[in-house]
């Protein structure tokens, strides 16, 4: 994953790339580096009289160096600096070292509270608060003072509001494009469920990748994402290729749930019907004790094996490794689509 900023500058503020995909999860190594927590309230309370999941040794592959180059301290600082809040801490994502070292950058708009409480993700849940107008503009001065080429932007769930977030998404979207017009544009959105209109209003604002993660495969939904349907996510991603060819797709999915590979290529099927032009497949790995207990840890070996099938399968591009995360070298990959688009159309 990529650098993840909450513009909200309260240093207790924390943000997720949820979604985004549940994707995002920690490692030990950076488990201990995320923002400081609010005591106020518990960060899960619908988590808090669960009983504690068994959370499994983690194996010889599940291992990164820990950060501390130059150019990770660098972008520490701009962090600090700015009281910024980043997921990258906040998930204890694995990838932090590499990504904050080429200060790559996924913004996370629509505050730190999210309206679901899905088994996997760390994310706090809850009431929101008032959307920040002035957000879009902000994000937008961000993206052009990093001078970033590719910019992945992400959010919580808002089912409070009335387009989900909607609006918002396309201002930010436009704001980016007014003010870092050379920057593509890569978003990571909630599902819209029962959001009329919604989808039209973000597409309409024409980011050059739209990505939405399934998470898992259907039969686990219930248990793993239990405020999501897996065919309305499937059919959201078909919507968007309906209303505009041109924007790319995106979908990733964790492994080590309980699923089946069956199942999993299953899926894949699925998301080719909806003209899916890009999988991400990465290991989950369990947050805290109260979150969805890991079942098993995927070998590298089958992760190639999924990649592989996902190729013959027709998609554009395929990430598939343990450390693979939804906005992970999102700019070099945005490169390979459009390559691998142009080299398709012949």
């Amino acid at each position: 994953m990529a650098v993840v900023f909450d513009i909200k500058t309260d240093p207790r503020r924390s943000g997720s790339l949820v979604d985004a995909g549940g994707a995002d999860q920690p490692a030990d190594l950076v488990s201990n580096m995320s923002a400081t927590a609010d005591t106020a309230r518990p960060r899960h309370p619908e988590k808090a009289h669960r009983p504690d999941q068994p959370i499994l040794k983690k194996p010889d592959w599940i291992r990164v160096k820990a950060p501390g180059s130059p150019a990770w301290a660098a972008t520490n600082k701009i962090v600090r600096d700015n009281k910024l809040v980043t997921v990258c801490e906040e998930a204890g994502c694995p990838n932090i070292g590499e990504c904050w070292e080429k200060k790559h950058a996924t913004f996370m708009i629509m505050g730190d509270t999210c309206t679901r409480a899905c088994a996997f993700c760390n994310i706090r849940t809850g009431l929101p608060a008032a959307l920040d107008p002035n957000e879009p503009e902000s994000v937008a001065d961000a993206v052009a003072k990093l001078g970033l080429s590719h910019v992945v932007i992400t959010s919580v769930d808002r089912d409070d509001l009335a387009d989900g977030g909607a609006q918002h998404f396309a201002q930010t979207i436009a704001a980016i494009r007014r003010r870092a017009p050379k920057t593509t544009i890569e978003i990571l959105t909630p599902d819209f469920l029962r959001k009329d209109g919604a989808l039209e209003t973000v597409v309409a604002a024409r980011p050059d990748v739209f990505n939405h993660n399934l998470e898992t495969v259907p039969s686990k939904y219930l248990k793993v994402r239990p405020g999501a349907r897996y065919f309305h996510s499937i059919r959201l991603l078909q919507q968007v290729k309906q209303l505009d060819p041109t924007i790319f797709t995106k979908s990733g999915i964790m492994v080590g749930l309980g699923e089946e590979r069956e199942e999993v290529l299953q899926l894949m099927d699925d998301l080719r019907t909806a003209e899916v032009d890009f999988l991400t497949i990465g290991q989950y790995l369990q947050p805290t004790k109260k979150h969805h207990p890991v079942i098993r840890f995927v070998e590298p070996s089958e992760f190639k094996s999924f990649e592989a099938v996902a190729n013959a399968k027709g998609f554009l591009l395929v990430s598939s490794s343990p450390f693979t995360r939804s906005s992970h070298h999102a700019g070099e990959d945005f490169a390979r689509l459009q390559a691998r688009r142009k080299a398709h159309l012949g």
